[in-house]
């Protein structure tokens, strides 16, 4: 049974990453492509350079820069098992370095070209509607704080009498859930129309609106969508006029598919540089969200204009006060930790003072850093997903190292805490927990159960995150700092909980904090998880013991024991466990096949899922009761005190999986999720 859980756990969690935002463990080195830089890593500290006589760091200067990049990217997308990148500094309005690493094609090995190669920002992408909104909130079209609905043609239901704003919009507050169904394709023809996409289903709004933020793509959908409404354009047409053309972003575009000549450049997609076979462009049916492409030099343009707040060149996309603004409004998530600004998360390192977004389709990852007070901009685009999450150890590590090398800061002097509160306030926040970044109204809510975050305590006081690995893939370990407020041991990365009448209701750990929290479940739905476990055991033992049976009597001789009714609840039972069993395995398989391919939440897949909750409809009632009329029966009859055990465990798995089918909304008609 320990089996059965590690390998559905672990399916989940990742296909969960693949959503875009942060991925998980490093890789061992591949026998991959050669770099296109063979720097080794150690090099880059022996390059000589200027110091910054206050700090004593190396001075941010193109040479510098340029060899510890050399240093840095060639060994990691080789280690990660990644084709190609590209990477921009920019720095007081110009662009300090731009480089491209590896292939942007491995069959005809072109190498990437920062001027020329476009990439895939992904979830980067919003940034761009973000400054949209904000450009017509400064025109006076649009106020932050109103009712969505004044700018719709649809409705989107209040909760607990408060409307969606755009305020909760940018800062991912207005409590909806995870919407999936249709987010990525690789076929032209499934793209949907945005309007027609966010008006096919409105997620419910499961959290608390302005005060527990949700990642929502459906959300900034939404946002790009009241851009379209307002400006009386077309969100494309919008961003090329009012975005593209006063940077001078000649080689970007939303628009889905790409232009002939913009196509052309666009670097391909892979799974593993060394497997070599490139993937199909993917498709955004909700294109604010993240259907950008874009090369590094273009990115440069718009991270200066941010980084000037809103100039370039001659050219402004917003005025100081609005990217002011946009840039320093905080919405808190957990504690002290790093807040969400609108529309950029808060990652300030060092005590340097810091702003960025991340972003991932399938195939290509990304992640874009301002560091405000420095004038400094950092952007990375990777096109391959890699080996074991090596694109977000990588992303993390390139952030990190740069403002450690550059931008240091002296650390924060901490009281602490005594040794007897630290292991009591370890035990107090240890349990199970969910993402408030989590599906809940439709069947795919299996997910939820299927990977809960866990949070132990450590003998030695620290505590560790089931969701929270180290580079070598072991949990990292957090140490009390202050009550409640943990640091990693290995990094400022911090921990805080939220403690209601003595107990930790949520918790929530940089670098997520700024995008999502996760809540405390309920013994009954911790237990959710080992009990499905164990039920899925004993329907698959049964059914198993069905033709085994048959041929250990077979083989012996022996004949069929029960008669009459005993015979006839005996056969039956396994038929209703056959049906359960078939039923969650269904389900199941299919919640994770869509996680982790998601090309399979294509609206040509809306068949397959009515089929299997139709299915589940009549198959888990009808197993349950025959399961519970089977019990009944025989622990009337003169039967062994094991065949009562099992028939009343049968019983129990075959209505828990019923339970799990309603919880879950496996039981239904419908294909929204």
């Amino acid at each position: 049974m320990r089996a059965i859980h590690q390998i559905l756990c672990g399916a989940v969690l990742t296909a969960l990453a693949a959503l875009p935002l942060l991925a998980q463990d490093a890789a061992a080195p591949p026998t991959a492509i050669p770099p296109a830089s063979a720097a080794p890593a150690t090099q880059a500290a022996a390059v000589p350079s200027a110091t910054d006589t206050s700090t004593g760091a190396p001075a941010v200067t193109r040479e510098d820069v340029g060899a510890w990049l050399d240093g840095f990217m060639p060994y990691a997308l080789a280690n990660g098992d990644i084709a190609g990148a590209v990477v921009v500094v920019v720095k007081d309005g110009q662009v300090l370095v731009q480089k491209g690493y590896g292939y942007a094609d491995l069959a005809t090995r072109s190498p990437v070209d920062p001027d020329a190669t476009l990439f895939r920002p992904g979830s980067v992408s919003k940034l761009f509607t973000w400054t949209a909104v904000m450009q017509l909130v400064q025109a006076g079209k649009l106020d932050l704080d109103a009712d969505v609905n004044q700018y719709l043609d649809f409705t989107i239901p209040a909760r607990d009498g408060k409307p969606v704003t755009l305020r909760q919009v940018m800062t991912h507050t207005t409590g909806m859930e995870e919407q999936i169904r249709g987010l990525i394709t690789a076929k032209q023809d499934e793209i949907t129309p945005l309007g027609d996409a966010l008006k096919h289903w409105t997620p419910e709004r499961i959290h608390v609106p302005g005060a527990t933020p949700a990642y929502s793509n459906y959300a900034t959908a939404l946002a790009g969508y009241i851009v379209e409404r307002v400006a009386g354009q077309s969100f494309d047409d919008y961003v090329d006029a009012h975005l593209f053309k006063p940077l001078g972003m000649n080689h970007s575009s939303f628009r889905q598919p790409l232009a002939p000549a913009l196509l052309q450049a666009m670097s391909k997609g892979y799974a593993k540089a060394s497997e070599g076979e490139p993937k199909d462009y993917e498709f955004i049916s909700l294109a604010p969200a993240g259907s950008l492409a874009a090369t590094g030099s273009d990115m440069a343009r718009f991270m200066i204009a941010h980084l000037q707040d809103g100039a370039f060149g001659d050219a402004r996309i917003l005025d100081a006060a609005t990217a002011e603004k946009m840039h320093s409004t905080g919405q808190a998530s957990v504690g002290p930790l790093n807040r969400m600004m609108l529309g950029f998360y808060e990652t300030t390192v060092n005590g340097h003072r810091a702003i960025s977004h991340g972003g991932d389709t399938q195939w290509f990852h990304s992640d874009l850093q301002l560091f405000l007070d420095d004038g400094i901009g950092l952007f990375v685009s990777m096109n391959s997903s890699g080996r074991d999450g090596a694109t977000g150890h990588i992303r993390y590590a390139l952030s990190r190292g740069f403002a450690d090398r550059y931008l240091p800061g002296t650390p924060a002097k901490s009281a602490g805490v005594s040794k007897e509160d630290a292991k009591l306030h370890a035990a107090q926040l240890a349990g199970t927990y969910t993402s408030s970044r989590r599906p809940d109204s439709k069947f795919v809510s299996l997910a939820n159960l299927l990977g809960p975050v866990k949070i132990v305590a450590n003998e030695d006081g620290t505590i560790s995150v089931t969701a929270a690995m180290g580079v070598g893939g072991a949990p990292k370990k957090w140490r009390e700092v202050a009550p409640y407020l943990w640091q990693d041991t290995n990094s400022t990365d911090r921990l805080a909980a939220d403690v209601v009448d003595g107990k930790v209701t949520r918790f929530s750990m940089e670098p997520y904090a700024p995008i999502m929290v996760f809540e405390r479940l309920s013994t009954w739905r911790a237990l959710s998880m080992p009990l499905l476990v164990a039920s899925l055991a004993v329907l698959l033992l049964t059914v198993i013991a069905w033709p085994v049976s048959a041929l250990v009597r077979r083989y012996y001789g022996v004949r069929y024991a029960l008669t009459g009714l005993d015979a006839r609840a005996h056969r039956l039972v396994r038929i209703g466990a056959l049906l359960s069993l078939l039923a969650t395995a269904a389900a199941l398989g299919l919640v994770v096949g869509m996680l982790s391919k998601l090309e399979m939440t294509s609206p040509n897949t809306d068949g397959l899922i009515i089929a299997m909750r139709l299915f589940a409809t009549v198959a888990l009632p009808l197993g349950a009761g025959i399961a519970a009329w089977n019990a009944w029966h025989v622990l009337r009859a003169r039967r062994k005190w094991l065949a009562k055990l099992w028939a009343l465990l049968l019983a129990l798995a075959c209505l828990f999986l019923l339970w799990i089918g309603f919880a879950h909304h496996v039981i239904g008609f419908g294909a929204n999720y």
